[in-house]
C-alpha cells in the first residue's frame, strides 16, 4: 500500500500540512485545537510514513513515534492522565519526527536529478515543516516557562488559544515579517526567534537556491535537444 503512494508522497504530506495550518478558516479555533488538530498531526505523521519508507531505521522510529502520538491523543480524549504532561510528550514526539520528515525530504529535493511537480511540492513542504519545527520549539519553551512569549494575542485568560498563536509567531519569524505583536521576553526564547529566522533563510538561499538553478538548467538542455 505504501509502495503504491510513494509517487504522491509531497503532494500527501502538503495537504496534511495545509489542513493543519489552515483549518481555522473552515473550524472555530477552539473545536479545531481541542478535537480536530490532534486528528490533522496523525494524518499528517501517517503520510510521512510514505515519505520515508525507504529508509527502514528512520521508517522504525517514525512508525514508534506516530504509534506513541496516536496513543496521547486517545489518552487526552479519556482524561486517564494528567494533560499537562502529555502535551510535554506529544510536543517531544512531534518534534523529533518533524525533524526526521524535514530532514527526509531535504535529502530528496536536494538530489532529485529532475524538477518536477512533485519535487516543487516537496520543496514547498519541507519550508512548512520547518515551521512546525519552530512551533514546536516555542511552545515547548512556553510550557517550560509561562509568559516567554507576551503580546496582545496571548493572554492567560485564553490559554486555550496559545497554540495557534504561537504557530502564527513561528511562521511570521520564519518569513522574516516580523510584525511584532507577539515578543520574545526571555534569553531561551529570544535565541529560538533568532534560530527560527535563520534556518529560514538558510532554507530558501541553499535549498530553494539549488533547485531553482537545477530546472534552469534543466530547461536550457531541453531547448538545447529540440
Amino acid at each position: 500500500m505504501l509502495k503504491k503512494l510513494y509517487p504522491y508522497r509531497f503532494e500527501l504530506f502538503f495537504v496534511t500540512q495545509l489542513s493543519i495550518l489552515f483549518g481555522t478558516l473552515i473550524i472555530p479555533v477552539l473545536i479545531f485545537e481541542e478535537q480536530i488538530s490532534p486528528v490533522f498531526f496523525i494524518a499528517n505523521l501517517a503520510a510521512g510514513l510514505v515519505m520515508i519508507q525507504n529508509k527502514k531505521v528512520l521508517f522504525r522510529i517514525a512508525i514508534f513515534l506516530l504509534s506513541i502520538s496516536s496513543l496521547i491523543v486517545i489518552l487526552n480524549m479519556t482524561n486517564i492522565l494528567d494533560k499537562g504532561s502529555l502535551a510535554f510528550l506529544r510536543m517531544g514526539v512531534l518534534f523529533l519526527f518533524y525533524l526526521i520528515v524535514s530532514y527526509e525530504i531535504i535529502f530528496q529535493v536536494w538530489y532529485s536529478k529532475k524538477i518536477t511537480r512533485d519535487v516543487i511540492f516537496g520543496l514547498i513542504s519541507g519550508y512548512l515543516s520547518l515551521g512546525l519545527i519552530g512551533f514546536f520549539i516555542c511552545l515547548s519553551i512556553e510550557m517550560n516557562v509561562s509568559g516567554s512569549f507576551q503580546g496582545s494575542l496571548i493572554s492567560a485568560a485564553h490559554p486555550e488559544l496559545l497554540s495557534s498563536e504561537l504557530m502564527y509567531y513561528s511562521y511570521v519569524t520564519l518569513l522574516t515579517i516580523g510584525y511584532g505583536d507577539i515578543l520574545p521576553m526571555t534569553p531561551t526564547a529570544q535565541k529560538a526567534a533568532v534560530l527560527i529566522g535563520l534556518i529560514g533563510q538558510f532554507y530558501l538561499v541553499i535549498i530553494t537556491s539549488i533547485v531553482v538553478g537545477k530546472y534552469i538548467s534543466q530547461q536550457s538542455n531541453s531547448k538545447s535537444t529540440e
